[in-house]
């Protein structure tokens, strides 16, 4: 790189690609140039935004091609949907190879891939392209997690021993696009989409400020997945009237609901567990981050919804419905909380600068392909038990070759039996 600023183009003009854009008002030292979608208008839109809010001279890239072998380009953020992911990388590996472009890094959105091997193939594209790595978890990022972590090892741990329990969970009503339901587009149902952030947020916590993540070694998994009300057939109906009829949960469901438990052997020779539980049937004001931390003689709780200032509109205040108090939000009136920034509370904003800083320094991130590749062996491992109904012990065999039955359009709760 010869210059100090860092030239960025996002892969996936979506929910998640705005997210990015939005959160780069937080951002130094890096600016969007490129925007690429098949969607030309949403790639657009995604472009025009940028340049609204003063994050760069975005322009949108006639292909992924282009994007990577663009000489103002440094770096590339993976945005797109779960099931495109993979020939992203390859396309931006081969330009690479080819000779055609130059880049530092790239960054991937969670999952890094729908199964195990996806996961792999995603970071050994990425080595054999000789490109810095980060795998973009914006809630190991989030202010809160952060501080409340460095203050629980500082003082509780410090003098009373390490914390032996963590608890996430993530919930709210339901995907935005209906490619997220379908299992084999995703990769799965709420496990995939949603646990991937739960079991490694709460791993960062268990884990020693500054340690590497072998200082905790998976043991043993038990998971259980339902589809609670989704498959109801009030509520697969909406799916299938909301999707143009492409979603059928009375048939081809995904599991709205799941919880495992991870036993982890810390390098202290102690047991540590990681309880998570991710649904997409919560009915509240709208996205609930919750993670908690247990040590001997001390404990932490982080409850986004509780975070921040809260409004209340009377019946008589009626308007049209949106998102503009709190991601996934439920309703306009009543007392609802207001989530001020959410791009910095989330953790979108300290992710991105670590992942800048990073490539600017020609470092690999501290949260990389290697954890993405983790998390996808752990929630594999949870699909198993899920589907074998016992404990797996981990690595169980057969994890590298693994695709869940729900992937498959295998898995049908409502007809079990």
């Amino acid at each position: 790189m010869s210059t100090k600023r860092l030239g960025v183009g996002i892969v996936g003009a979506g929910f998640n690609g705005r997210f990015h854009i939005r959160a780069w008002t937080g951002v130094r030292d890096a600016d969007i140039l490129a925007i690429f979608d098949p969607d030309r208008a949403a790639a657009e839109e995604a472009a025009a935004l940028a340049r609204r809010l003063g994050v760069g001279a975005a322009r949108v890239a006639g292909s992924i091609t282009e994007m990577a072998q663009d000489p103002l380009i440094d770096a590339v953020w993976i945005c797109a949907p779960n099931f495109t992911r993979i020939a992203v990388m390859e396309e931006i590996a081969a330009t690479l190879r080819a000779g055609k472009g130059w880049l530092a890094g790239v960054c991937c959105e969670k999952p890094l891939g729908r199964n195990v091997a996806e996961a792999r193939r995603m970071r050994d594209l990425a080595r054999g392209a000789n490109l810095l790595d980060g795998y973009l978890e914006n809630q190991l990022f989030a202010p809160a997690v952060t501080r409340a972590k460095e203050i629980v090892w500082s003082r509780g741990a410090a003098l009373t021993g390490p914390p032996f329990l963590a608890r996430a969970a993530e919930e709210h009503s339901g995907p935005h696009r209906p490619w997220f339901w379908e299992g084999s587009l995703q990769g799965g149902g709420v496990l995939n989409d949603m646990m991937c952030h739960s079991v490694e947020v709460a791993r960062f916590l268990l884990t020693p400020p500054g340690a590497e993540r072998g200082a905790l070694t998976p043991v043993k998994v038990t998971a259980h997945t339902s589809c609670l009300k989704w498959q109801q057939p009030k509520y697969a109906g909406q799916l299938a009237e909301s999707s143009g009829g492409s979603l059928d949960y009375a048939n081809r469901p995904s599991e709205d609901f799941a919880r495992a438990l991870v036993t982890f052997r810390a390098a202290d020779g102690g047991e540590r567990v990681v309880e998570a539980t991710t649904s997409w049937c919560y009915v509240g004001a709208g996205l609930r981050l919750s993670m908690e931390l247990l040590g001997p003689e001390y404990s932490m709780a982080v409850n986004s919804l509780d975070a921040g200032p809260k409004v209340f509109f009377s019946r008589r205040v009626t308007g049209a419905s949106g998102e503009d108090l709190v991601e996934k939000q439920n309703a306009e009136m009543g007392l609802m909380p207001v989530v001020s920034d959410e791009e910095a509370e989330y953790g979108y904003v300290a992710e991105d600068r670590h992942m800048v800083r990073s490539f600017l320094a020609g470092q690999r991130p501290a949260e990389n392909f290697d954890d993405g590749v983790a998390v996808a062996e752990l929630l594999m491992t949870a699909y198993m038990s899920a589907e074998q109904e016992r404990t797996i012990a981990f690595p169980p065999p057969g994890l590298e070759t693994f695709v869940p039955a729900v992937a498959k359009g295998q898995w049908n709760p409502g007809k079990a039996g």
